[in-house]
């Protein structure tokens, strides 16, 4: 029975609360709205706060208050992880306030948000961009903040994404057989990420793809295909010359070998 009692009791507490709610929303008592908007964000209600900022801010645009109020809506919906708003949002504000008490942190988040909507690594890495330039500019900006090396990781993080992403997209086509569209995907890869952890791993993938293509060309295009494979081949022996690939990629030097000197000598016996 008292249970009964105590729920009765709440959902009267609530439906009052949100008929004084919906009371405020249709109020043309500004001053009001901005208090109490406060009291909601100072209790964590961001929905409800954020719904009342929105609706004072534009009253408000010209007067001393207008930057907190407006980092208060931000952070309303960084609270509620809105990450895409927030980000929006705080960075709307470093541009009408540089050099606002609100500029550096705002700067921060404003990435911050990005890195959070950074997906994995197979999907578009738009947010991971956007975020390293925001914590570059942050960095050069503000670079006594306590905060530069926090900065500096998620930089760090989000490169790491990217040249995940690059990886796969070039390892897509050799799984795929498009070994010409392989070549030229680890080629850039590699030229963008030098430092890749991948990089041994793709400096092979594009070793082999240069032999498969050469291997599966016309008669007319292999020769010029399987010097391509062979300077390749040096290539990654002298950086790599005790790389795991060994034993494929000495299998794959001597097929290139053994072609380029039947052809070599084919061609001699026809001029002879």
């Amino acid at each position: 029975m008292k249970v009964r009692l105590y729920f009765v009791i709440l959902i009267a507490i609530l439906l009052s609360s949100c008929g004084e709610y919906e009371k405020l929303l249709k109020s043309s008592d500004y001053e009001l709205k901005k208090a109490k908007a406060r009291e909601y964000y100072a209790s964590q209600q961001y929905a409800r706060a954020s719904e009342l900022f929105g609706q004072v801010i534009p009253r408000f645009r010209a007067t001393d208050e207008a930057e907190e109020l407006n980092w208060l809506n931000a952070q309303c919906f960084y609270g509620m992880k809105q990450y895409d708003m927030a980000g929006s949002y705080f960075k709307s504000l470093v541009e009408q306030y540089p050099f606002g008490k609100y500029a550096e942190e705002a700067t921060f988040l404003g990435a911050l948000c990005d890195y959070n909507l950074s997906p994995r690594a197979e999907l578009d890495q738009e947010s991971s961009r956007n975020s390293i330039e925001g914590f570059t500019v942050f960095i050069n900006r503000f670079g006594n903040s306590p905060k530069v090396e926090e900065a500096k990781g998620y930089i760090k993080t989000m490169e790491d994404r990217l040249v995940e992403k690059s990886y796969l997209n070039a390892r897509l086509y050799y799984n795929m057989r498009e070994y010409k569209a392989a070549v030229t995907a680890l080629s850039n890869s590699l030229k963008e990420y030098s430092y890749s952890k991948y990089r041994e791993e793709m400096m092979y993938l594009k070793l082999n793809s240069l032999f498969l293509y050469a291997e599966n060309s016309f008669a007319n295009k292999q020769k010029e295909r399987y010097q391509a494979t062979l300077d390749d081949y040096f290539s990654f022996m002298e950086e790599y010359p005790e790389s795991k690939y060994s034993k494929e990629v000495r299998k794959i030097y001597e097929d290139t070998a053994k072609y380029l000197k039947i052809t070599d000598t084919a061609n001699l016996d026809k001029t002879q």
